[in-house]
């Protein structure tokens, strides 16, 4: 008997399936039933909920999310050889997992929602997790389909998400990830939790979509941040250059001196340095 229901041991779950961790698909499996209890309850309550689950694995997690009553997990998962014990869980749970077999970055969910909202809940693979989240952070239009998601990244990349200026780890993925949601690490998790021990400690991290993020438009932002950070050493003077446009004029919009480096920036400034390059380009293109 496992802690949270009566399927076999994870382990024995991938003696049988042979199912052994993949470094090509960024694997790393968690086997403690209490920790993926732990991370599916960081989501609230799961009572009534869809669930979108990317790279389950052996199903540790995915059996953590149905035991504490979510209504519906949605389980991505690219690895063919954990279709079989996924299916197991399924037959456990009659109608409350659905198994999808694709590439986690080329799914779209809201097909399937039909219009309700979910929580992503995942322990991502390494290999694509900074990517996922770029790609769940730049939805449009904004509010997006979920709700909440509740991640599990390396301790690293982690710290980039939950960064604030003057920071080390503060730069673009930060200003991206507070611009538009409320970030906090909830967790550490040991690499002794993990079969096979990755070399590094992993962080499990709460965004919760802010509803209405400061105005600005988000490519914009995207490119103030990319050519500030690009060159974050230099002063925004010299770094902002490759906007083509006159980069006082963007610190200006910001109230910030052109001398200040990207760092010291807060998010608030990028917005308001990615308004006024908008109002820029508008302006020479409604130019006759």
């Amino acid at each position: 008997m496992s802690a949270i229901d009566d399927l076999p041991p994870l382990r024995d779950v991938i003696r049988e399936h042979q199912l052994s961790a993949r470094k090509s698909l960024g694997q790393n499996f968690l086997l403690d039933l209490n920790l993926t209890a732990r991370i599916a309850r960081a989501a609230g309550s799961l009572e009534g909920a869809t669930v979108i689950e990317i790279g389950p694995g052996p199903g540790g997690l995915t059996r953590a999310l149905l035991a504490l009553g979510a209504k519906r997990v949605i389980a991505v998962e690219r690895d063919e050889r954990a279709l079989a014990p996924l299916d197991y869980i399924a037959k456990r749970y009659p109608g409350r997992l659905e198994i999808v077999h694709a590439d986690a970055q080329h799914f779209d969910p809201r097909p399937m929602l039909g219009g309700e909202r979910a929580k992503i809940v995942a322990n991502l693979p390494y290999n694509i997790a900074t990517a996922l989240l770029v790609d769940w952070l730049s939805i449009e239009p904004w509010p997006p389909w979920y709700d909440i998601m509740v991640l599990m990244f390396q301790r690293e990349v982690a710290e980039r998400i939950v960064a604030n200026e003057n920071d080390e780890a503060y730069g673009r993925l930060a200003v991206l990830a507070n611009w538009r949601a409320e970030t906090k690490i909830l967790f550490d998790i040991s690499p002794a939790a993990f079969v096979p021990q990755p070399k590094v400690t992993s962080s499990v991290v709460r965004l919760v979509p802010r509803a209405h993020p400061e105005p600005c438009d988000r490519r914009a932002l995207e490119q103030v941040a990319a050519a500030a950070f690009g060159q974050r050493r230099k002063m925004l003077r010299q770094s902002l250059k490759s906007l083509a446009v006159d980069p006082a004029r963007l610190a200006a919009a910001a109230d910030v001196d052109a001398t200040r480096r990207a760092e010291t920036i807060p998010v608030s400034g990028f917005v308001a340095m990615a308004r006024e390059l908008t109002d820029i380009r508008n302006t020479k293109t409604n130019v006759p």
